[in-house]
Parts: C-alpha cells; structure tokens; sequence
C-alpha cells in the first residue's frame, strides 16, 4: 500500500504542476461533445445528487452537455473499473467516494488499483455522518455511549447497510479507537424501523434521512464523525471533541482515468472548485448534509492515498468481509 501511495502522490503533483497547453485550455477545443459521469453507486444517494447539482453549470462552463449515469454494482466496482478502462480524453468521468479508496483491501481480486489506476480531478466534499442512537439508550453523549458500551459490552447493535460500507468502516475506526464491543448488523434494505422501534439501537447515518427524526426526538443525535461540527447540526459535536483525531466521514470527488491529460485536468478543477465555492452552491450542499470544500488534484491524491493506508487498517483490524 505504501508503494501505491508513493505512485499516486507522484503521478498527482506532476499531473497538477504542468502547465496548460492553449489548445487544450479552450473550451472550443475540450469538450466538443458530451461528457458522461460515472457514478457507481446506486441513484439517490448524495454522491449521485451531488454530481446533478454540478452538472448544469459545468454544461453551461463548457458549452457542451455534462451527463450523470449511475452505474452501480459490486460496491461500486462496475463504474470505477468502467472508467478506469475508458479512454483518457477527459470524455469519461468518475464520481469518486470514499468507499472507492478501500476497495483494494475489500475486494483483492479485483483487475485494477484504485489508488494507482485513477487520476484524482477535484474534490467535491466531506458527506459526514451523524451517530443517531434510539432514546432506550441512556447516553446523551459520545463520552458516555463509549462508558455505557464498555460497562455492558455486547448489549449495543450497531445497524449499517451493509458490511464494507463508509458507515460500517467509520464505525469499525470507532470501535478500534475506544476498544468497545458493540454488535454489527448489516441490513440488505432500510434499517430506520428498526432503528425507531429499538431493536437496533445504534446507526452512523447520513444526515438527510434521520434530520426529522431527531427534530421530533426519536433519535437522540449524539456526534458527527467529521473533524468538525456539520453546518447543518451546528449543535451536535464532533466525535473528534471526546474522542481526539477521530475522523470517518464520506467523501465525493471527480477523477477520470490515468493518463488523461493534465490540461484537461486543469481546466475541470478550475471550473468545479469555482461551481462548489459559489455560496449558493454551497447552500445546497449544506442542506444535502454534505460539506463542501475544494482542493487541488495532488491535494485530492493524497486524500484518497491516506484514505486508502486509513481504512485498509481498520479492515484488518475488523477482519471485514464482503459478499
């Protein structure tokens, strides 16, 4: 993993310090037909929605239609692997997520590297998620959630869609970081009925879904796994507040495949980081539950390396397995 990560840091500062060709730099010239978006995971989650928020101004940049198809499957291995063998013309883009970065270490066998095999564009932002848990559970604080799970372990479930999924592995960081035993169980379809009647009593979820039910008090919202407190729920703290340099919060960028040139990198950089840095923009992704934030392609590189090395030891230390 080390010498993948040494790769892509590589490949992202010599893609980011080249300088624009004055062909490529045209939008006369890039795109002069559409440009599809891959999105690999189902249509609906906030990847997906973000990536349509940015599509109508990227049209308008460019003068030529940006297109979002969703390609789920296999965790979202059909749409990476989809992108990473499609042409390096910047034609075919890839709405990257966190999940992507794991998937070395999740599924070994697959025929491509992640890390190594895709060209980090520009980022997009953190998809934070809260740790909701049914009011059965007496704790009203991350502190004491960790004291109450240490004092009954095996007493708590903890309800994910699915094993390998962000909030999973944002969960199994939580647990290798405080040493809790609390019961994993992964649903196939909506755990939120559960989740309301206490028969799980536990969830990290993304912040749309649960907003109404912790406003009406059936969820108690006890932390956000960002580093920071969300916009959206400015009252609830960071995990990180009790529990230092904990961070585990979802991610969505845009990559393409490697080897795409870097004019054309540029160029998509420019105009995403000014489309998501508009406050009216930004409003929607606030209300979406994301967060915002720009960076450079070697900024986003490294990201997804350190992402990569963060959740491949989590894995091992869960001994995660997927389907």
């Amino acid at each position: 993993m080390r010498f993948s990560r040494r790769i892509f840091l590589r490949r992202a500062a010599a893609t980011a310090g080249l300088p624009l060709m004055p062909g490529l730099a045209s939008a006369e010239v890039y795109p002069s037909r559409p440009v599809r978006m891959i999105v690999d995971i189902p249509a609906g989650l906030a990847p997906d929605v973000l990536a349509r928020l940015i599509r109508e101004p990227l049209s308008h940049r460019f003068g030529q239609n940006f297109v979002v198809e969703d390609m789920p499957g296999a965790g979202g291995n059909v749409g990476a692997e989809y992108v990473i063998r499609a042409a390096p013309d910047g034609y075919t883009l890839l709405v990257m997520i966190s999940g992507n970065a794991a998937s070395a270490t999740l599924y070994p066998n697959l025929n491509f590297n992640f890390v190594r095999d895709v060209a980090p564009i520009a980022f997009l932002g953190y998809t934070p998620f809260v740790v909701v848990v049914n009011p059965s559970v007496t704790a009203k604080t991350i502190s004491e959630l960790i004291a109450f799970a240490k004092a009954n372990p095996g007493t708590l479930n903890f309800a994910s869609q699915g094993a390998g999924t962000a909030p999973h592995l944002a969960f199994e960081l939580f647990r290798m970081m405080t040493g809790v035993n609390i019961v994993h169980v992964p649903y196939r379809t909506s755990y939120l009925p559960d989740l309301l009647a206490g028969q799980v009593q536990l969830a990290f979820a993304t912040a749309p879904p649960v907003l109404g039910y912790i406003n009406t008090g059936k969820l108690r919202a006890l932390g956000v796994t960002s580093i920071k407190r969300m916009v959206a729920l400015p009252n609830v703290p960071a995990i990180a507040e009790s529990l230092p340099g904990y961070e585990g919060s979802g991610w969505a960028g845009v990559g393409a495949p490697i080897g795409t040139p870097a004019e054309i990198i540029g160029a998509l950089n420019k105009n995403i980081n000014a489309i998501i840095a508009d406050p009216a923009m930004k409003a929607r992704f606030v209300a979406l539950g994301a967060e915002p934030e720009t960076m450079t392609p070697s900024q986003f590189g490294a990201l997804i390396a350190n992402a990569a090395e963060k959740w491949a030891k989590v894995i091992a230390f869960a001994g995660v397995k997927v389907d």
